[in-house]
């Protein structure tokens, strides 16, 4: 089954995740599918937080993937921006 999840990158104490649709068989950082989106929870001033591939991530979940709860909500949260912006 494919999964929609974070992947961590970016150093210590300075965490950096990437939304991506992969195998929910492999490994955490491993080989993914596809890149979706990336978020950044400690950005600060112009730096971009949080950025997705809205019409592809529906297209995963339109195909059967299972968001994990962060990702969910980050979607969430990112269609509510979009909507007042």
């Amino acid at each position: 089954m494919v999964t929609i999840r974070l992947t961590r990158r970016g150093g210590k104490k300075a965490p950096f995740y990437h939304v991506v649709a992969t195998d929910n068989r492999k490994r955490q950082g491993g080989r993914t599918l596809e890149q979706l989106g990336l978020f950044n929870p400690i950005a600060r001033g112009k730096e971009i937080r949080l950025r997705l591939d809205v019409a592809r991530i529906d297209h995963w979940l339109s195909t059967g993937a299972k968001p994990s709860e962060r990702v969910a909500a980050l979607v969430a949260e990112y269609r509510k921006q979009q909507v007042a912006a």
